[in-house]
């Protein structure tokens, strides 16, 4: 399987945004954990695109909801604070709403280790509260976000991902022919986000000393942009009970470490608890019942939920194909790692508050 030179810095996804966007058209839509870097990047694209009738954002977060509300002057904008643990807080925001797009979670690997039942109430508990707040209220379509983590897990963030995979894909099977629909996107490491590893890096330059948990360590990259052209064509593909994956580019831990600090001294420190060498985007089961549609790949579900649910479509993957990080294609260079981590001009759109709808 092959993608285009990752240094042309923009995948077929993302270089059709706008008309992706148009899924959002005249629709209330809703981010569960939607002050986090990817709801902030995905309300910015869906207001400037998008034309969405009205976007709540549901967050436990209040002094980022303070930030939003200062930085998008946007009549369409609806901030609730709320937390996804909370059922009854659910139900009220999900009244009136077409489309919710979930990306609320606890994601730091050994924060997740450290305290798994906090982990399990939000990542676990938080999907079955939003299936069945979104069943309530007839919603038309839930998106989850998802890891490369949920594959084959080896901490428990990745199995309470996978767990959050599992229940609302099988949520379509308790609304039959009548919406809401639930479906995925799975990814891997986004570049720059919050509490990911190059913003580390780039704060360790400065004091001149990189830390480096494994000199072995390979990981799926994907800008943000790239990420939210993503979830939009989900949004637009789904028919219920699909996971949809999009090829990306690896690199190992330290080409990005030389693209991010070239020359700065670097001291491996081990892995962390709960951390895998590489990832996984798709096992070898799945593969056996997901197609290739060029530019993405999707899973289909095992179960036929639904009469409404869409024919396979795309082409087989080969026999005992895995998607790993450790030999998937492209692996990127120093230079085009470097490339990557630069913002295109559409990304530079959507990260300053200059840019965003007044």
């Amino acid at each position: 399987m092959t993608m285009s030179p990752p240094t042309a810095l923009a995948t077929s996804l993302s270089a059709r945004m706008a008309d992706h966007a148009r899924v959002v058209a005249d629709k209330v839509v809703l981010v569960t954990g939607g002050t986090g870097s990817f709801g902030r990047a995905f309300l910015d694209v869906i207001l400037q695109l998008g034309q969405p009738r009205k976007v709540i954002v549901l967050s436990r977060d209040e002094q980022k909801h303070y930030q939003l509300e200062r930085e998008v002057a946007d009549p369409r904008l609806r901030c609730f604070v709320g937390d996804i643990r909370d059922r009854d807080r659910l139900r009220t925001a999900l009244r009136g709403v077409d489309i919710v797009v979930h990306a609320a979670a606890m994601k730091h690997v050994p924060i997740c280790e450290y305290n798994p039942l906090e982990a399990v109430h939000t990542n676990v508990n938080g999907a079955r509260n939003l299936a069945e707040a979104a069943i309530d209220n007839g919603v038309e379509r839930v998106l989850a976000l998802s890891t490369d983590k949920a594959v084959s897990p080896a901490n428990l963030y990745g199995a309470t991902k996978l767990c959050m995979e599992k229940l609302l894909i099988a949520a379509n099977a308790y609304v039959g022919d009548r919406p809401p629909r639930f479906s995925a996107v799975r990814y891997g490491n986004v570049m720059g986000s919050a509490g990911s590893v190059i913003p580390l890096f780039q704060a360790q330059r400065a004091r001149g000393r990189l830390t480096i948990t494994d000199e072995r360590m390979t990981r799926f990259w994907i800008r943000m942009p790239d990420a939210v052209a993503l979830v939009l064509r989900g949004l637009g593909l789904m028919t219920g009970g699909e996971i949809f994956v999009p090829k990306l580019p690896t690199s190992d831990i330290v080409t990005l470490a030389e693209a991010v600090a070239p020359g700065v001294p670097r001291e491996v420190v081990g892995i962390r608890p709960g951390e895998k060498l590489h990832e996984t985007l798709l096992s070898a089961e799945e593969a056996r019942r997901t197609r290739d549609l060029d530019e993405l790949m999707v899973i289909w579900p095992e179960f036929r939920f639904h009469g409404g649910a869409a024919p396979v479509a795309g082409r087989p993957l080969p026999e005992g194909f895995v998607y790993a990080s450790d030999v998937a294609q492209p692996r990127l260079d120093v230079d085009e790692t470097r490339a990557l981590l630069e913002p295109s001009p559409r990304a530079a759109l959507h990260a300053v508050p200059e840019a965003r709808v007044a």
